[in-house]
């Protein structure tokens, strides 16, 4: 059997895959929840995202698709790359996970805490069985600062933090272009980067990470 492309190169794009009233539930999700900076991060108990992240919905299906059924959001993050916010992100990979509570356990750590949210830096193992999908509410081209992957990287392990450049020079970007209703799904572990848009315009995306795990000793993904 041929390897697929998400298993070889770490991602896959989806596209038109938010019909309209997923779409309409983004925007209403945007409108009422984006703060200022770079990124917003969610909690549970917002309709718009209950109704979005929902088994009948096509991010559960994606995500299923991936990790099988037992897949559920356990962090979420609005982001908004726009005039007066034009950030840029280096090369590098997702290293923590979200939590409800701190419970000291071996190979766990170190411990922040990220806009009054818990998280801490798993065994790398928790994170290559993860997935992230990326739900786009404007298209977003080539000079509106795509989200840039590294195919293939995913399979590295964790990269020590000064090797992640020259991985990147090494094996490669991709670019993930969209357009409003497409969905992007990573491996979590993937390297990725954002640089500044070109010619900045709104680029609203919801970031979803997956897993269908249990953490051990009492630990609790934060959840949606």
């Amino acid at each position: 059997m041929t390897p697929s492309m998400f298993a070889t190169d770490g991602f896959e794009h989806f596209p038109a895959a938010l019909g309209s009233s997923e779409l309409a539930e983004l925007a209403d999700l945007m409108a009422r929840r984006l703060e200022s900076g770079p990124g917003t991060r969610l909690t549970s108990g917002d309709p718009a995202l209950d109704e979005l992240l929902g088994t009948a919905g096509a991010l559960h299906a994606i995500a299923a698709s991936k990790l099988g059924e037992d897949a559920r959001p356990v962090r979420a993050v609005l982001f908004d790359k726009r005039p007066g916010s034009n950030w840029a992100l280096s090369w590098h990979q997702d290293r923590t996970i979200a939590v409800r509570t701190r419970v000291e356990t071996e190979g766990f750590g170190p411990w922040s805490t990220k806009s009054g949210i818990l998280h801490v830096e798993p065994p790398f193992e928790i994170i290559e069985r993860m997935i992230t999908l990326r739900a786009h509410l404007d298209d977003c081209g080539d000079d509106n600062a795509p989200l840039l992957l590294v195919p293939g990287s995913h399979r590295l392990g964790r990269i020590p933090v000064e090797q992640v450049p020259p991985v990147a020079e090494r094996m490669g970007g991709h670019a993930c272009v969209a357009k409003a209703g497409d969905v992007w799904a990573t491996a979590t572990a993937i390297v990725h980067a954002s640089k500044s848009a070109r010619n900045p315009s709104r680029r609203r995306v919801l970031q979803l990470d997956y897993s269908a795990e249990k953490l051990p000793n009492g630990l609790n993904w934060l959840g949606l």
